[in-house]
């Protein structure tokens, strides 16, 4: 089976024996698929430069099941360069992928949203998190996990900026009337409402934003840290160790 110039991106690349690369592409039609580039490390494989992470680029590959071989990498354009806090926010985007996505699973929105976001993270870089937040949200949507951000659960009443909720993961925004609350993130209607409309980002939004999200996502990643969360941490809090409580702080 051939499959011919998809638009995609490389999520990961690592050697594989002596002169190939193991990658694992996203493609805009065939999901997360895993490769071997034959031959790129060897200074011999056409197109070898292009086999990086966040570079647009079009693969053909051949073969069936969990692993097939590269047939050819064109590049599609390009993005400016990603660096600092931009290009460590790049790879949690991947590794979020890598971790959440199941091979050969389609997801074209998902896809259109990847790129978009690094389009973001290079145009807007003094802005990564608001990016991160919005990418966490449709990922969140095409998985089946979809966050309920207009109404609350019980009265179906409208969200309402200045009031306060508790966001339950399996539900969705309870009124947070300092009752018997069930477990979970508070925060204000205003981020809720945010995130929906995907605008009006200002330092209480993104704060609380990224609490919803830690805590929404860590149901589906499981207990494993995230290495870029943990690169992030070294680099930009000199390698000490952050206090439990501000953990989210330092970073992403």
């Amino acid at each position: 089976m051939r499959t011919e110039l998809r638009p995609a991106y490389i999520l990961h690349r690592q050697p594989y024996r002596e002169t190939s690369l193991l990658l694992e592409a996203f493609s805009v039609e065939e999901g997360r698929v895993g490769l071997v580039a034959r031959g790129a490390r060897s200074g011999k494989g056409a197109g070898r430069g292009l086999l990086q992470p966040f570079v647009p680029v079009l693969l053909s590959w051949s073969g069936r099941g969990e692993l097939a071989t590269l047939t050819g990498v064109e590049g599609r354009g390009g993005l400016p360069p990603l660096a600092g806090r931009t290009l460590i926010s790049a790879f949690y985007l991947n590794e979020l992928l890598l971790r959440l996505l199941q091979r050969h699973d389609p997801h074209d929105e998902l896809f259109h949203a990847y790129e978009l976001a690094l389009q973001r993270l290079a145009s807007v870089p003094e802005q990564p998190e608001w990016t991160l937040r919005l990418f966490e949200k449709a990922l969140l949507q095409e998985l089946g996990y979809g966050l309920l951000l207009d109404h609350e659960v019980h009265s179906g009443a409208a969200i309402q900026p200045h009031m306060r909720y508790c966001y339950h993961v399996q539900q969705g925004p309870l009124s947070d009337d300092g009752a018997a609350a069930p477990a979970g993130p508070r925060l204000h209607g205003r981020t809720l409402l945010a995130l929906d409309a995907e605008e009006g980002a200002d330092e209480q939004v993104l704060a609380e934003a990224k609490t919803l999200m830690r805590v929404i996502l860590a149901q589906y990643l499981g207990t494993r840290p995230l290495r870029s969360r943990e690169l992030f941490r070294q680099t930009f809090a000199g390698g000490t160790t952050v206090p439990p409580a501000r953990d989210e702080e330092q970073d992403l």
